[in-house]
């Protein structure tokens, strides 16, 4: 017998049950209403994946939320930073000349005042070069002076002029006549005297001068008395005596005379000759420009006869002023390089390092730091901030410092500058700050320290955690059966309420509350979101850049 006619048979011995009416569905709707359900399943998984956790909080179940009451405590708005504090200025002695250390007067620890003697070089080889610089700028100054002085013709005498030998628009070149000048104001008058005679006259004395033909007597003054003896009239022999005589006015160069001097006669005549006699020339090639004189003119000594121009002279006397100031350049060229073998401190401050000392030799910026220096009448300490923060910033606020190396200890500085200048690095800008520290304790430069610079402080805030705050400004606040008994648990959502409230100053954890929210009452803060929450004083931290 088959499965199938066994089957048969035991349905024919076996009574059958009393049951209800049954319903036997068609396949086809078997199939709908299994594919409904898996539908639903889904649309459940898919909200609970991804469209809850965007649901309001006020919507979640008593389970997501935690109670924090709102209560009064400080609250401190700070950015953050960190950094190496260094001194307030400090300096690297450095060499710019080469040499042998004659002095170096100072010793590590040592407190030096600015502008006092740290090195002091050899400098022979400096001065010798300033000698030589002042010598080519004599020399140089000369040539100006010569080029200068050759434009002007003048007169080397007083005098009156009796010839011009030029024009204006002539050219002339060094030696050029440009007029004679004859001195008549005192005449000479040279007699032969017997040696014998000449023997006993002296310059100085006083002579009588007679004027041939008109016999009239004029005074004179011995001038000088040649030594030589000359072979006179008759092979007698004569000294020459020169007398000096004031010229009234109209003695000439032809007229004659005689003299006496003392009881002494002259042994013969003589006529009188002019006290001085010159010609002008031109020292300089060029074209006169001008003529300061004419036939008769009287001049006295260093007057100006004529002008000399034209471009080649003024050529010559720009190329002579160049030279001056080229040489007034190297001048202070040397001068300059002798002020590097005296090494000064340019900054008052305490000496760090001493590395050169008297007898050691110098090889210019090759030999590095001779010494360093610090200031240490105060320290700095630059932070970067970054730019979300920089606004909040201003020279000024305080900033309270702490350092690893120093543990228990707090110290106190103030921010000294704000920079504009920022640095961007992978689209990220952070701007330099600069903090000052007066009272610096045991920190020593160098020493990595965090700063918090205060940016507000509110005393006694009332203030909850700020992810209690919605995007919107509300909060939601507990109401009478919202919390378990011992107010640790949230058991009946639905009787917090959702209230609009105003808010303070706060950051990262805390905010505070001015309005709209009492001491003491509770807010709901979402359960994802209470990480790191405390209560008492608190301090909102905003992190510096780098």
């Amino acid at each position: 017998m088959d499965v199938t006619q066994a089957n048969k048979a035991e349905e024919v011995l076996l009574p059958r049950e009393e049951t209800g009416p049954s319903l036997k569905l068609p396949k086809k709707k078997k199939k709908w209403i299994k594919w409904a359900f898996l539908a639903v399943v889904a649309v459940v998984v898919l909200w609970w994946m991804f469209l809850r956790p965007k649901a309001d909080p006020s919507v979640l179940t008593g389970g997501q939320y935690i109670p924090v009451s709102a209560l009064r405590q400080d609250l401190t708005i700070s950015v953050d930073g960190s950094g190496a504090v260094t001194p307030i200025e400090s300096y690297q002695v450095s060499a710019l000349t080469s040499g042998e250390i004659l002095q170096a007067p100072f010793e590590v620890g040592d407190w030096i005042e600015q502008g006092a003697l740290l090195y002091q070089l050899d400098a022979k080889e400096a001065q010798a070069a300033i000698a030589q610089a002042e010598l080519a700028l004599r020399q140089a100054q000369l040539s100006y002076d010569t080029v200068a002085a050759g434009l002007t013709a003048r007169a080397s005498a007083s005098g009156v002029v009796q010839t011009i030998h030029v024009q204006k628009g002539d050219l002339v070149s060094p030696g050029t006549p440009i007029a004679d000048i004859t001195d008549t104001s005192t005449m000479l008058l040279s007699l032969p005297f017997q040696s014998a005679d000449a023997a006993s006259i002296t310059p100085g004395q006083s002579a009588q001068v007679t004027l041939s033909g008109t016999l009239e007597t004029l005074p004179g003054t011995v001038e000088s008395v040649s030594s030589a003896d000359l072979v006179g009239a008759g092979g007698a022999l004569v000294r020459q005596v020169q007398i000096r005589v004031s010229n009234p006015g109209a003695l000439t160069t032809a007229q004659s005379a005689t003299a006496t001097i003392g009881e002494f006669s002259c042994a013969g005549s003589g006529n009188f000759q002019a006290n001085s006699r010159q010609t002008v020339t031109a020292q300089a090639s060029g074209e006169i420009t001008d003529l300061y004189v004419t036939a008769g003119s009287k001049v006295t000594a260093g007057a100006a006869v004529a002008a000399i121009g034209g471009e080649g002279a003024q050529n010559s006397l720009a190329n002579a002023a160049m030279g001056v100031e080229s040489a007034q350049l190297s001048l202070q060229r040397a001068q300059d390089a002798l002020e590097n073998y005296t090494i000064t401190s340019p900054i008052s401050g305490t000496v760090i390092e001493k590395n050169f000392k008297a007898g050691d030799k110098l090889d210019g910026m090759e030999s590095g730091a001779l010494a360093v220096i610090f200031d240490l009448s105060s320290l700095k300490l630059p932070i970067n901030v970054s730019e979300l923060n920089i606004s909040q910033l201003h020279p000024g606020q305080k900033v309270e410092i702490t350092a690893e190396a120093l543990p228990d200890q707090v110290f106190y500085g103030v921010v000294d500058a704000v920079s504009i200048n920022g640095t961007t690095t992978k689209g990220f800008t952070t701007y330099p700050v600069t903090i000052v520290l007066e009272e610096f304790g045991d920190l020593n430069p160098g020493m990595n320290v965090s700063a918090k610079v205060i940016i507000s402080q509110e005393t006694d805030a009332l203030c909850i955690p700020v992810s209690a705050v919605d995007s919107d400004g509300t909060v939601l606040v507990a109401g009478p059966g919202t919390l378990s008994e011992d107010g640790s648990t949230v058991v009946d959502l639905s009787k917090a309420q959702r209230r609009t409230v105003t808010l303070g100053s706060g950051d990262q954890e805390y905010v505070s509350v001015t309005d709209g929210l009492e001491e003491g009452e509770v807010v709901l803060v979402p359960v994802q979101s209470t990480a790191g929450l405390g209560t008492g004083s608190s301090t909102a931290v905003v992190a510096a850049g780098g």
